[in-house]
């Protein structure tokens, strides 16, 4: 049954009529010369973080059920869209905008991206166009709320989501970039190190998926402890290549420049992520598991996060430390999950927030000027500090935004649409799917002792079902 609303279209319309109010005159002065070069690798960097967004759909995609890969994966995909229209409108004036007392920026500085020009700004980039470093940032906004889908995935509404998404963007992302990387935020003139987004990105994600997934409850396939197959382990494997690939410009080009730190941050960020692919294998056959792709796939992953807000601070030999660690912290922390009642469907808050966690402990550790390996214990002291309202923000404030998304759309698929699978019932489409052909997995392996391998045509003939008709008619 159809259910028409003239609400997306007329919000969308309105949006667009804002961009025709006049912008109101500001001064420019202080401008700086541009250089071509840190434009061309800022250029590539911001494409490079882009690209971990369809890499993130991937990822996830790959490990639910069969009848949630669609929606799973539209749930990061949708993001591109989503967060890019509400950075234009006010996104980026409350990250980046005039600094109101260290806690948001102005919503009029850059409203609609007025006076967003191809001019540098001094204080935010000095060496490329205001609009590249706005485009820039804009990639991190988009993948930020994306990260937290995992936790709550194969039972959350879609419009519900859209909701979220949007008030996480504007009241709990927008604040944190804030006060973490504009000059006037009271996390940065406090001191606090985060090269890439360990607290802004990851931290924010996963305490916001810690809440989501307590908040949604369990799945009826969790609480009846059967546990699905992955859909499509080379899918995880494509989506982890994708966001290793990107996450070089996400770290190195938070340098801003084409210059040593990024040389720098290119280099612990792929140092951490092998030592942590690594270590998540070594844990896996101690335990007498056998080394699997999808563990290799997340203990990478793990190890891209934990050197994110240390990349630019640290010497190439302290990140193979920290993948170590984390890798090592997150294993354990994805087995007393396993052990739990909370149900984060994909380990978001193990992963995420955990290697956030664990990355910004060790940037206090072992950054290069102030760490406490050089006998300072002031930045460790202040990440600590950061590390508690961080995380008390977070998930205050997103238990506060899930509620209100509640009273306004429910966030929960009722049982039926649950069991029949969201890409059906939330979006009429499913990845079992070829020309109205039902796809189906055969069984060929395991097969009984002394039985003949299937022939191509046996597979053939299992591979589709004729005349499949979907739930949705």
């Amino acid at each position: 049954m159809k259910r028409s609303s003239i609400i997306p279209l007329a919000v969308l319309l309105v949006i667009c009529a804002l961009a025709f109010i006049p912008a109101p005159q500001v001064s420019t002065s202080g401008s700086s010369a541009i250089n071509v070069g840190d434009v061309a690798w800022m250029l590539t960097a911001t494409c490079l973080v882009m690209l971990m967004t369809p890499g993130l759909s991937f990822f996830y995609g790959g490990m639910v059920s069969l009848n949630n890969v669609i929606s799973t994966m539209l749930q990061s995909f949708i993001a591109l869209g989503v967060i890019s229209v509400l950075w234009v409108v006010v996104g980026f004036s409350l990250a980046f905008g005039t600094s109101i007392h260290g806690l948001i920026g102005n919503p009029m500085t850059y409203f609609m991206f007025h006076h967003v020009t191809d001019l540098p700004d001094p204080r935010l980039a000095a060496t490329i166009p205001l609009l590249l470093f706005a485009l820039f940032q804009l990639k991190f906004a988009i993948i930020t709320p994306a990260l937290i889908t995992g936790a709550f995935a194969e039972r959350v509404r879609f419009s519900a989501y859209l909701l979220f998404i949007s008030l996480f963007s504007l009241f709990i992302y927008a604040p944190l970039a804030h006060w973490t990387w504009h000059p006037d935020g009271f996390l940065h003139r406090m001191g606090v190190l985060d090269f890439a987004g360990g607290t802004v990105v990851h931290m924010s994600a996963g305490f916001a998926a810690l809440v989501g997934a307590m908040m949604l409850g369990r799945r009826k396939s969790h609480v009846n402890s059967e546990a699905h197959d992955p859909a499509n382990i080379p899918f995880v494997m494509l989506g982890t290549g994708m966001l290793w690939f990107g996450w070089f410009g996400f770290n190195a080009g938070s340098a801003l420049a084409a210059n040593q730190t990024a040389v720098l941050a290119f280099a612990t960020t792929n140092t951490a992520s092998a030592a942590a692919m690594l270590a998540w294998l070594a844990l896996d056959v101690m335990k007498g598991n056998k080394p699997s792709a999808l563990g290799a796939c997340v203990g990478a992953v793990v190890g891209l996060v934990a050197i994110t807000p240390a990349a630019g601070y640290v010497t190439i030999q302290s990140s193979l430390l920290i993948g170590v660690i984390a890798s090592a912290t997150s294993y354990l922390a994805v087995h007393w999950k396993s052990k739990s009642t909370l149900d984060d469907t994909l380990d978001v808050f193990p992963c995420h927030g955990i290697g956030g966690i664990v990355g910004m402990i060790a940037t206090g550790v072992f950054a290069t000027q102030g760490g406490l390996i050089t006998g300072h214990w002031s930045l460790f002291l202040h990440h600590l500090l950061a590390l508690g309202i961080v995380a008390a923000f977070t998930m205050g404030g997103s238990w506060i935004l899930y509620k209100v998304t509640d009273a306004l759309i429910p966030l929960r698929v009722d049982q039926e649409d649950e069991d029949l699978g969201l890409d059906i019932t939330q979006h009429g489409e499913s990845a079992t799917t070829v020309s109205g052909h039902k796809v189906v997995r055969p069984a060929l392996w395991p097969r009984p002792v002394g039985e003949a391998p299937a022939t191509a045509a046996a597979v053939a003939a299992a591979t589709f079902e004729p005349e499949y008709q979907a739930a949705s008619r």
